[in-house]
């Protein structure tokens, strides 16, 4: 299992992508909007296991108090 701080930097990089991704779909909307929705379900995707990895992250955080 990944240490505390790789899990936290995962979800760092995690948080910049779906930053990255969701600047990017707003740019393509009206130019390119099966790209834009592409990019928007990948931040979604993203999204998710980010959320998934904080609550991983809380429980590592509780058990060692």
């Amino acid at each position: 299992m990944p240490s505390l701080a790789q899990m936290t930097g995962s979800l760092h990089i995690h948080n910049f992508y779906i930053g990255k991704l969701k600047a990017k779909q707003e740019q393509l909307f009206d130019s390119d909007p099966d790209l834009a929705m592409l990019l928007d379900n990948v931040a979604a995707i993203l999204s998710e296991h980010a959320a998934v990895l904080a609550e991983d992250i809380a429980d590592i955080e509780d058990d060692d108090t």
